[in-house]
């Protein structure tokens, strides 16, 4: 299993726009829906084993936050030629069996995740009520083959910080998982 290293870009940048449908509801999915509230967005999909490692931990983050002003959306870029299993017929299946209670986004064109740089999956990008990046990178330490556990430590440290108003350390580490499949230039 080879693994990349998310991209650690600026803090303090801005989140590009986006609008993308939701592959549960069908509604479309814009980043301004979330004016004046944090969001996290998540690069995922359906078929990496990072991803699937984490997976139960991104369904416990969308319930413990649920109630609270944090908003969340996940998105899956990945080229549904070579990887049929991550289009959004098997998105939604996904989120359903998971037990998503966030909006689980198809980027099929992979301009959002050019936007905001996504390279791996997972990859995390928390911004503030001002929409400005607070925190990107792991969730946690755990990975497929150490023997961490999986409690998303980082992100829910970043989270609780920006709900106080805070800055979250600036000490943040990269995520690491498969690279997303980017589509040829056909």
């Amino acid at each position: 299993m080879t693994a990349l290293e998310s991209q650690m870009i600026d803090l303090d940048s801005p989140m590009p726009r986006f609008a993308l449908p939701d592959t549960v509801s069908g509604r479309i999915i814009r980043g301004q829906d979330f004016a004046n509230r944090p969001v996290l967005v998540m690069f995922i999909c359906n078929h990496c084993p990072y991803v699937v490692h984490v997976r139960d931990q991104l369904a416990k983050l969308g319930l413990d936050y649920q109630s609270s002003a944090l908003a969340m959306v996940a998105i899956s870029s990945n080229d549904t030629m070579t990887h049929p299993q991550d289009g959004p017929d098997h998105m939604a299946r996904q989120a359903r069996e998971a037990g998503y209670v966030f909006p689980y986004c198809f980027d099929e064109t992979q301009t959002v995740a050019r936007d905001f740089h996504a390279v791996c999956t997972p990859d995390f990008f928390l911004f503030n009520a001002a929409h400005q990046l607070a925190y990107r990178g792991q969730l946690d330490a755990s990975r497929p083959r150490n023997t961490l556990p999986v409690n998303g430590k980082d992100v829910r440290d970043a989270i609780h910080a920006v709900l106080r108003g805070a800055k979250p350390s600036a000490d943040q580490w990269p995520s690491v998982g498969c690279n997303i499949k980017w589509r040829d230039a056909r």
